[in-house]
């Protein structure tokens, strides 16, 4: 009887410490996974504090100062951001910004959408073909393509002129006329990113499963069906990202306005970027401090919309798939 409970103590003790080696060889493991990916992620975080954070943090303390060329920087507090919020020209440049967002952050979208899905449908050679010829215009310096749409919207002798006079209708002052030159100079902004957007959103479709069409095709599934039930739905992450890039992207636009309108006529093309810039290169004293903090605010507001966006897409779920 003692012999037996023995060999039960026995057995019971090695199995504990058969457990207490499994557990110390799991957790020593995992220190090790967990050391690799911190050596792995450190030369990213080492970067994005140099490139990102320095100078966020730099220039918010830069915001708190006067800051002169000529003079000594003095401590004004949270001054310039009470002057900045109280700018009607800062207001009306986000205002601008958000209007031309608006307009060709949708139209991007929907062309990129029709064109990929055009590429998708045609044969190997040919869809090679047209994605080379969409990506064309992603490679065009945004200041070329400035002056050409210039050139082409004239009044006298512009080609877009030209081609209204065709059906009776204009000459338009297109880049002189307030109402019309925001839409003019999106134009160019749409031309020069439809491309890219489609190919994105190429990527995103081949990587539907061709079973989930014709499984679809076998339910009696149109073209919308199919569209609005299997490839928007699983594409979510692919718009919402298309979604968030073009929007920040379109708010922070500078060289079509500066290039094509200055952003005139009287502010309409004013885009918050150019506003910042304008600021910045005004003759008067502590245009710098007053720029640096519009551009925060900028900042603040680009993050804003970001957020909002991921909130109404409901990221989360995205990422579920």
């Amino acid at each position: 009887m003692t012999s037996l409970q023995t060999l039960r103590d026995t057995v019971v003790t090695a199995e504990a410490s058969a457990v207490v080696n499994l557990t110390r060889r799991r957790r020593g493991s995992h220190l090790r996974d967990n050391r690799t990916a911190y050596l792995m992620l450190a030369p990213m975080v080492v970067l994005l504090a140099i490139f990102v954070f320095w100078p966020l943090v730099y220039s918010i303390y830069l915001s708190a100062f006067e800051v002169s060329f000529y003079e000594e920087p003095v401590f004004v507090g949270m001054q310039f951001y009470q002057y900045v919020l109280e700018s009607p020209g800062f207001w009306n440049a986000i205002g601008v910004g958000l209007r031309f967002a608006l307009i060709v952050v949708p139209l991007q979208m929907i062309f990129g959408f029709v064109i990929a899905s055009v590429i998708k449908g045609l044969g190997r050679r040919l869809a090679g073909f047209m994605k080379t010829t969409v990506y064309v215009p992603t490679v065009v310096s945004a200041v070329i393509a400035s002056i050409v749409f210039v050139f082409m919207y004239r009044a006298d002798g512009g080609l877009i002129n030209w081609l209204l006079s065709l059906v009776g209708t204009g000459p338009f002052a297109f880049i002189s006329d307030p109402l019309l030159a925001l839409p003019a100079i999106a134009v160019p902004a749409i031309w020069l990113v439809t491309g890219i957007t489609a190919l994105i959103m190429l990527a995103g479709m081949l990587d539907i499963p061709e079973s989930y069409y014709e499984a679809a095709e076998l339910e009696g599934a149109r073209f919308l069906q199919k569209t609005f039930y299997i490839t928007i739905p699983l594409m979510k992450n692919v718009l919402l990202f298309l979604l968030v890039t073009g929007f920040v992207g379109a708010l922070q636009q500078f060289e079509l306005p500066l290039v094509m309108t200055q952003g005139g006529p009287v502010n309409a093309t004013m885009t918050p970027n150019l506003f910042i810039f304008n600021q910045f290169k005004d003759p008067t004293p502590y245009a710098t401090s007053f720029s640096i903090t519009a551009a925060l605010l900028l900042f603040v507001v680009l993050g804003t919309i970001s957020a909002l966006i991921f909130r109404l897409v409901k990221s989360d779920k995205a990422i579920d798939g």
